[in-house]
């Protein structure tokens, strides 16, 4: 598991379905990319988004983004999606993230593609109504 104040990593490859004419990622699915990596950061804690639903009846849902595209990434390249919790209040939790194209030959450094800020906030699964972040992961964010 890790740390609160380290970064999750989650390593991905561009396929065709995530181009756009031009051979390069079509910029929404970066989003797409950095769910999935606050979907796996969530895993490392030992929680599913289904275990979170069911047992906690709570839901995560993006109350705002805003990214920043640097690079572009193309057909086949590996990206590592980064996840860092930058804040954490009683029913929302600001996270940085970050795509990274793997370095190709290892050693050198990685290009840092775009990086993103979400908020995401937790609302009862069944009424949407903002509601307490489960002790379930506030216990395992304090952890050190």
């Amino acid at each position: 598991t890790d740390a609160p104040d380290s970064d999750h990593h989650h390593r991905l490859r561009v396929y065709w379905e995530d181009t756009d004419a031009g051979g390069v990622v079509f910029y929404a699915n970066y989003l797409k990319f950095f769910e999935r990596g606050r979907t796996e950061w969530l895993r490392a804690l030992g929680i599913s988004q289904q275990m979170l639903r069911d047992e906690c009846g709570a839901i995560f849902v993006v109350a705002d983004t805003t990214v920043r595209y640097l690079q572009p990434a193309r057909l086949d390249d590996q990206i590592d999606i980064t996840t860092r919790i930058t804040e954490a209040g009683r029913a929302s939790l600001l996270i940085d993230q970050a795509a990274l194209k793997v370095a190709e030959p290892p050693g050198q450094p990685d290009l840092r593609l775009a990086e993103g800020r979400i908020r995401i906030g937790c609302v009862d699964a069944g009424t949407f109504r903002p509601r307490r972040i489960p002790s379930l992961i506030t216990d395992r964010l304090a952890r050190p």
